[in-house]
């Protein structure tokens, strides 16, 4: 990266597109269904503590050493890696930055989703019952609409990302604020619901109980680290144009702290309205279990159940429009980081910019058409790819270490003009806990999923859900670029 190549034009800029990677539709969709099936008869206060535990131990390390990193070799991933850790680390940078594509390539299909509900909210009567909310889930399904948005999707993105980094940052000026005003209208409106403060209750009512549960502990680690995008190298590569003169630290709390706040906001406004509208018919017991339900392909609560039940309101369909626009909006932004993300690596192999994200799209729109088609396929990308967000974290946290902690702290993250310094603790957090919690986390996922999610077929490669599915595309990826390493190695560094 030269040293006249555009960058984030002010501090606030980068952090609202950095909160564009953060903010997506985990914090939305995925966020509220986990803390009701992690909850406890009391409620799911003591949840949310342990969730915010692991933005402390887990997520905020991560996010500095990827800040860091990314100043650091002005790269992407695979440069980054290189000139932190050294060659021999290339094919690791390559494998955080192909579980990113990969996910992109899936998560695209999720965008168009949002498309689709956005419109049908627009254009169609909402659905009076679960069988009419059905019917809508099940149309968008047996048609190409999936397909078609897939196509949609990527090529806006691509169409941004084809522009640099300055219109990267103009868009997401734009998308996020408008994002987080629809967010807080869709609360205020939740919270002022007759009925809506049983919904709240449990959500902050803490039931130590579940402690003893090591799933809970689990899903609270994995949920804070998609909420917050830490490990997935996305960060890293919007470090790669972050000025020197902003503050790491400050920025990684900035990024952290403002996404998990949109994550209990997004918790606050579906409670509230789940139980103010389906408490009045309902047990507890019945509401939790609606909102626990996943669905297909996760889908239940949000494009099932979210249309039904905005449309009992008054003024329901602009809030379920709203609704969904925002959830497209927070779709996007995060595609279009993943889109950035695989276009950077291609960049610094020497592309031209425009042939690079065409490439990048073409990828998503091949690898990601079968999710389009079968929900099996993408439940299985989900379930393979999701989990290797976990190695990921620990590759960056083994890159810091091959550097030097100690070096690379003083050197890259406390001499800025930052006021906040990392200090020695984050030297024991990115240097051991972090490792040592994705080895616990990864080991404890692995066993659940032979003896738990599918006990019968572990070793079935072709089993969607199977240990096996996991370790032999892993296995394939991380071979492949071992194999091509001194390869990457030089292509990651191509453009110095």
């Amino acid at each position: 990266m030269s040293s006249t190549e555009p960058r984030f034009g002010s501090k606030l800029g980068m952090i609202l597109s950095v909160l564009g990677i953060a903010v997506g539709t985990g914090n939305i969709w995925r966020f509220p269904r986990i803390v009701a099936q992690n909850g406890g008869a009391e409620g799911a206060g003591a949840f949310l503590l342990v969730w915010i535990l692991f933005l402390v131990v887990w997520s905020l390390p991560l996010i500095i050493a990827e800040y860091a990193l990314g100043r650091h070799g002005r790269k992407g991933v695979v440069g980054a890696f290189v000139r932190a850790a050294g060659t021999r680390f290339a094919w690791m940078g390559a494998f955080v930055a192909f579980v990113a594509a990969a996910i992109m390539c899936y998560y695209a299909v999720v965008a168009g989703w949002c498309m689709y509900f956005f419109g049908l909210m627009l254009g169609a009567p909402l659905p009076e019952t679960t069988a009419a909310a059905m019917a809508q889930w099940e149309g968008l399904q047996a048609s190409y609409w999936p397909l078609i948005l897939l196509v949609v999707a990527l090529s806006i993105g691509g169409i941004i990302v084809v522009r640099g980094i300055a219109v990267i940052e103009r868009v997401n000026k734009i998308l996020i604020p408008t994002l987080l005003g629809i967010v807080v209208i869709s609360v205020v409106r939740a919270v002022t619901l007759d009925g809506a403060s049983a919904g709240l209750a449990f959500l902050f009512t803490p039931d130590w109980s579940i402690l003893n549960n090591p799933t809970v502990w689990l899903e609270a680690l994995t949920q804070n680290a998609w909420d917050t995008g830490a490990g997935w190298g996305l960060i890293l590569t919007y470090g790669a144009y972050m000025q020197t003169r902003h503050g790491i630290v400050t920025s990684s709390l900035m990024t952290g702290i403002g996404n998990n706040l949109v994550s209990l906001m997004a918790a606050v406004m579906i409670f509230g309205t789940v139980f103010a509208i389906l408490g009045a018919e309902m047990s507890r017991a019945e509401v939790l279990a609606v909102m626990q339900t996943s669905g297909p392909a996760s889908t239940g609560l949000t494009f099932i159940w979210m249309p039904q039940l905005l449309g009992t309101l008054p003024g329901g369909k602009i809030f379920a429009t709203l609704f969904f626009l925002g959830l497209s909006f927070a779709a996007f932004t995060s595609l279009i980081s993943m889109i950035e993300l695989s276009t950077r690596v291609l960049v610094d192999a020497g592309w031209e910019r425009t042939k690079a994200v065409g490439t990048v799209i073409i990828f998503g729109i091949v690898v990601g058409s079968p999710s389009a088609l079968n929900l099996t396929f993408l439940g299985n990308q989900d379930f393979v790819w999701g989990v290797a967000l976990m190695i990921s974290g620990a590759l960056i946290a083994l890159a810091v270490r091959a550097h030097g902690i100690n070096t690379f702290r003083t050197a890259q993250i406390d001499a800025s003009e930052d006021r906040v310094k990392a200090g020695r603790v984050w030297e024991i957090l990115i240097g051991y806990i972090v490792p040592l919690q994705a080895a616990i986390l990864l080991g404890w996922w692995l066993w659940r999923a032979a003896t738990e999610y599918a006990p019968d077929s572990w070793y079935n490669p072709l089993d969607p859900y199977s240990v096996m599915t996991c370790l032999v595309q892993w296995g394939a990826m991380m071979a492949l670029f071992y194999a091509l390493n001194d390869r990457l190695a030089r292509s990651g560094l191509e453009t110095a």
